[in-house]
């Protein structure tokens, strides 16, 4: 089943140390990342058993000079980049770089939503002989080890980042969860079509950002095949825990860890002990 407007269908990690980030994130998740950049960017790919889940990008002089930093950004697709680039800044949002076309890949442009959380929205260009190949990077349909497989935004407007998102891409709420003095955490749903009919699947969730957060930004959860072993590595490896394994809806353990770089990150994954 292709992928439709409002997928999550790639993750890139933006990094002032490559080798380092390699090094840390294959130990914690248990990725396979390029050692050399592919050619001609200076990019590489990090993989999973089931094939390349999202990539690696130094960050340059220019970059950081802008006020680029560490952090991994998430992918959506659309059907017509230029139209939700329109989109989102008349709708209070920024276009951060206009819209590009990379030969082989797909057109994109990189935005930010009205409360200045960042974000890429792409059309990716299709294999000539697999059209309806489908992105499984969010992992949507079932577990797998490596994927992303939770996305939320925590924003300093809920409400608005709800009609924003839903506007341009498609999402919905549909449930909600009382977090007490943090606020309420409400689910984002997508509706998409497959051959039996109409389905939807959860995709994440938006929360009230906490006062200790300098911006809203989106958060990516990376499966692991023991939460516990994860988080060890965590540590190990030059990295922090933000805040420990705890329980949540379903029997798995979350937890949100910042890489040696200064990169958010977190984790989905079982506990065997």
């Amino acid at each position: 089943m292709a992928n439709h407007q409002g997928d999550f269908i790639w993750y890139e990690l933006i990094t002032t140390d490559a080798d380092g980030e390699r090094a840390f994130y294959e130990a914690v998740v248990g990725w396979q990342i390029e050692a050399a950049a592919s050619e001609p960017t200076d990019y590489r790919m990090i993989a999973t058993e089931n094939g390349p889940v999202a990539g690696l990008m130094p960050l340059t002089a220019e970059m950081q000079a802008g006020g680029a930093r560490p952090m991994w950004l998430g992918y959506v697709a659309v059907d017509d980049v230029d139209a939700t680039a329109k989109s989102t800044a008349d709708g209070g949002g920024a276009v951060l770089r206009q819209p590009w076309e990379t030969p082989g890949i797909g057109r994109m442009a990189f935005v930010a939503d009205p409360q200045g959380a960042p974000i890429y929205i792409m059309k990716p260009t299709r294999p000539a002989g697999n059209p309806d190949m489908e992105s499984l990077s969010f992992s949507y349909d079932k577990p797998r080890a490596g994927h992303c497989a939770w996305n939320e935004l925590a924003t300093s407007d809920p409400a608005a980042a709800l009609h924003f998102y839903g506007q341009r891409f498609g999402w919905v709420k549909d449930g909600e969860m009382d977090m007490g003095p943090m606020g309420t955490y409400e689910f984002l749903w997508r509706a998409g079509h497959t051959p039996g009919g109409t389905m939807h699947w959860m995709i994440g969730a938006v929360m009230p950002k906490m006062p200790q957060m300098p911006v809203s930004m989106w958060t990516y959860y990376f499966r692991v095949a023991d939460i516990d072993t994860a988080a060890a590595a965590i540590t190990a490896n030059g990295g922090t825990i933000v805040s420990q394994p705890i329980e949540i809806p379903g029997g798995d353990f979350s937890m949100v860890g910042i890489d040696p770089q200064g990169a958010a990150f977190a984790l989905i994954g079982s506990r065997s002990k």
